[in-house]
């Protein structure tokens, strides 16, 4: 199954400006997904920018970036579907048109030793046609209403070590996709056809948005890399 991997990075950014490119954990943040996705065998990985300093630090990474994104695909209100689209039709030009795409967010930069490897494993095996990484959450949640709705039985609930996977709630964190292309070129869309869940790492569930989230994910990382170099405890 030939499977590219698209990794999407603008040059701007609200929250936190010039988030992609700045160093986290010693490191550019978009180079620690790049990385990740070079050690699957195999893998096509392309880097879809706008930005020249962007690109370089790609391209110095290791990755594909044969092409600068449109501006028309870099605007903030435009959807990372067809930014997608765009890689697959470059790729389909080349006559290299892909099986399926594994769509990985950089602003999610912590992903354990052999989450792709695996992740790969079960949309292969399962036959889904569409994989998302999520994270589990207890059931404990409520709607904002007045008075309030909980979404669990109050006068049953359970205790947290007793809850089994199906109890559990998964959030989908944006880390990552793999999705076969005809659903993004029938659906324009990341998820269609039978959907499948993987599930990450409470570790890999930070997506930057902030600050606060950039230094939890350096925080993260940093320990990744003590323990990979035998420093510190897992």
């Amino acid at each position: 199954m030939r499977v590219l991997c698209v990794i999407p990075v603008r040059g701007g950014s609200r929250g936190v400006p010039g988030k992609n490119s700045r160093i986290v954990a010693g490191k550019p943040l978009v180079v620690w997904t790049i990385e990740q996705a070079l050690g699957v065998p195999g893998l096509d990985v392309l880097v879809s920018t706008d930005d020249p300093v962007l690109a370089r630090i790609a391209q110095d990474a290791g990755a594909d970036v044969p092409f600068r994104r449109p501006a028309e695909l870099a605007q903030d209100t435009t959807p990372t579907e067809p930014v997608v689209q765009h890689a697959i039709d470059f790729r389909t030009a080349e006559g290299r048109r892909p099986d399926a795409v594994m769509l990985l967010q950089a602003t999610s930069p912590v992903r354990l030793p052999g989450t792709l490897d695996r992740a790969l494993e079960q949309f292969s095996v399962t036959g889904v046609d569409s994989l998302i990484g999520v994270v589990p959450h207890t059931p404990f949640f409520w709607a904002l209403d007045d008075p309030a709705v909980p979404t669990y039985d109050v006068a049953a609930r359970p205790r947290r070590q007793d809850l089994g996977p199906a109890d559990y709630r998964y959030f989908e964190n944006g880390s990552l996709y793999i999705t076969r292309t005809e659903v993004y070129e029938r659906l324009g869309n990341r998820i269609g056809g039978r959907t499948g869940l993987f599930v990450l790492d409470e570790r890999e569930a930070v997506d930057i948005d902030s600050v606060v989230d950039l230094r939890v994910a350096e925080q993260i990382l940093a320990e990744l890399v003590a323990h990979r170099n035998g420093e510190g405890p897992k």
